[in-house]
C-alpha cells in the first residue's frame, strides 16, 4: 500500500507514518539542542516540548488538510490559548520553529522536505557549535581582590599578570579602610596553556592579598 501524497483523504497509515516520523526528527533536533547547549538554565521540560510540539503541529496539519473551515477553527481555538513561556535566549526560539517546521512538513506530507530540512538544521547547528563563529570574548574571565596600598605589592601583583597573563586591562578601583587597601577589578586573558588555579595560587602568595574571585566569562554569560 502507497502513502497519501495529498492531505485530501487521510488514512491511518498515513497519519502514523507522519506522527512516527515527525517523532524521530524532533527527537534528532532536541538531542542536536542538547549537545550544543552552552548556557546554564538547562532546562529537561523544554527539550521533551521540542519533541511534543513536533507531533502536535503534524496532528492539526492533518486534521486541516485542504478545509479552509478547519483551518479557521483551528487558528481561533489557537487564539483563545495564552503562551506566557519567556524565552531567556534567541536561539531556543530558533529550535521550537524547527520542530514545528518538521511537524507541518510530516503533517502536509512532505516527507522528503522534513528529512532534508531537519539534516540541514544539525548539520549547521553542529558547524557553529565548532566553529569561533559569532564569539566576541577577548578576555577569559574576570578577577576581582583586595590588596594594601603598598608598593611593593603593587610590583608584585604586576609581575604576577604579566607572568600568567597574555592581557589584562583594569576596570575598576576602589579605595577601601580609608585608602589603606584598594579593591581591583580585572579582565584577564591566560596565556596559552597557564592554568586558572595555577594562576589563582600565585595570586594567594602575594602578602596582605584578599578576597581573590576568579569569573570565567563563560559562567558569566547567563544566570
Amino acid at each position: 500500500m502507497t502513502l497519501q501524497t495529498t492531505t485530501g483523504n487521510i488514512t491511518i497509515i498515513s497519519l502514523v507514518y507522519s506522527s512516527l516520523l515527525a517523532f524521530v526528527l524532533s527527537t534528532l533536533i532536541a538531542i542536536t539542542y542538547e549537545k550544543t547547549y552552552r548556557a546554564l538554565s538547562y532546562s529537561r521540560n523544554y527539550v521533551q516540548t521540542l519533541i511534543l510540539i513536533s507531533i502536535v503541529a503534524s496532528t492539526v496539519m492533518q486534521a486541516v488538510g485542504d478545509n479552509l473551515a478547519r483551518g479557521l477553527g483551528i487558528m481561533a481555538a489557537m487564539a483563545v490559548i495564552r503562551f506566557r513561556t519567556n524565552f531567556k535566549d534567541s536561539r531556543d526560539i530558533v529550535f521550537v520553529f524547527a520542530s514545528l517546521a518538521v511537524g507541518v512538513s510530516c503533517g502536509v506530507n512532505g516527507y522528503s522536505i522534513a528529512i532534508v530540512g531537519t539534516a540541514m538544521f544539525i548539520i549547521a547547528a553542529f558547524i557553529l557549535y565548532v566553529s569561533p563563529f559569532g564569539e566576541s570574548s577577548f578576555f577569559d574571565g574576570m578577577l576581582r581582590f583586595s590588596l594594601e596600598n603598598e608598593s611593593d605589592n603593587k610590583e608584585a601583583l604586576e609581575k604576577c599578570m604579566r607572568k600568567s597573563c597574555r592581557t589584562f586591562a583594569l576596570i575598576t578601583l576602589r579605595d577601601m579602610a580609608q585608602g589603606n587597601r584598594i579593591d581591583y577589578a580585572y579582565q584577564v586573558k591566560l596565556k596559552k596553556g597557564a592554568r586558572h588555579d595555577d594562576f589563582v595560587e600565585s595570586l594567594n602568595k602575594i602578602p596582605s592579598i584578599k578576597g581573590i574571585h576568579f569569573m570565567m566569562q563563560e559562567a558569566t554569560v547567563e544566570l
